[in-house]
């Protein structure tokens, strides 16, 4: 008996194929989903980056220059123009004049405090391995992230059952909580919290995660601390 989607052999009187998670009597053509959520368009934003360029004016000082009291001019005098290098005034050729350097406004590089790290949580899974993560990650037999995907944490479960699909949950954080979305797995993910309600996960939308919850992925768990 052959997975009619990925051609894995699969046991007799399997109801879903281990490796690619679909049922037994699936097909490539009603294997398409359409989108579940058509119309949601919520977004989390990213953090903000660490550094930021901002143009700081600095005030440009008017040069002054020393004058004795007898050659000021009088008031209501007409003051001679300044004269230019390189040109003769009254016959008489006027040398390079000296002009002193003035400071000029350039942008400073101002540090901008990013948003936190993130919080560490620490996942006990009942396979007895115990994870810690701060970011992004996946979980599942063999989890493996799209081309233009990048995880901070890609988690392996040993599960002799093949009930876990390769990459079976994603999760991740928002405002320091932990969130997970079913990767269109093939046995589903239940989440089960410490508040006694439990709801199984639409694949494809996020759900918090509270500590103290337990994430069930087919026969295997962890719990969230």
């Amino acid at each position: 008996m052959k997975c009619r989607i990925c051609q894995s052999e699969l046991p007799v009187g399997a109801m879903f194929c281990g490796e690619c998670g679909s049922s037994t009597t699936a097909t490539p053509l009603t294997r398409k989903r359409p989108d579940p959520r058509p119309s949601d368009t919520t977004i989390i934003l990213p953090l903000p980056p660490a550094f930021i360029s901002v143009p700081v004016e600095v005030p440009v000082p008017t040069p002054t220059f020393d004058v004795p009291a007898s050659e000021a001019p009088l008031p209501g005098a007409q003051v001679p123009a300044a004269p230019v290098p390189g040109v003769e005034v009254a016959g008489v050729p006027v040398q390079d004049v000296q002009v002193p350097d003035v400071p000029v406004a350039t942008p400073a590089v101002v540090p901008v405090a990013s948003g936190p790290a993130g919080e560490t949580f620490v996942l006990q899974f009942s396979t007895g391995e115990t994870v810690s993560v701060t970011g992004s990650g996946l979980i599942g037999r063999r989890p493996l992230p799209q081309p233009t995907e990048y995880f901070d944490h890609l988690i392996q479960v040993a599960d002799v059952g093949m009930s876990v699909s390769k990459s079976h949950l994603e999760f991740g954080q928002h405002d320091g909580e932990l969130w997970v979305s079913d990767r269109f797995s093939g046995n589903g993910t239940v989440v089960r919290r410490s508040d006694g309600t439990s709801l199984r996960c639409e694949p494809g939308r996020r759900y918090l995660v509270p500590r103290g919850s337990r994430v069930e992925i087919a026969d295997q768990f962890f719990v969230v601390t």
